[in-house]
């Protein structure tokens, strides 16, 4: 029963502790966009989605422009 008057506080204060951290991220807008961080990782800059990268060992050669004499 002693553990009781030890544990009971530690996790009211653990639990308080967690609220204030929610709420301080409430306040910073932490949960403002959730939608645009999702299409954020697909975009590099204002290009657009990202092509298909090849391997370096499957991408065609290109032909030499400049003629041969």
């Amino acid at each position: 029963m002693i553990d009781y008057f030890f544990l009971v506080p530690i996790a009211i204060g653990m639990g308080l502790a967690a609220l204030a951290s929610f709420m301080w991220t409430l306040r910073n807008g932490q949960y403002d966009d959730l939608e645009g961080a999702a299409a954020r990782i697909l975009f590099e800059g204002q290009e657009g989605p990202l092509p298909d990268r090849q391997p370096p060992s499957a991408a065609r050669p290109t032909p030499d422009p400049s003629p041969r004499e």
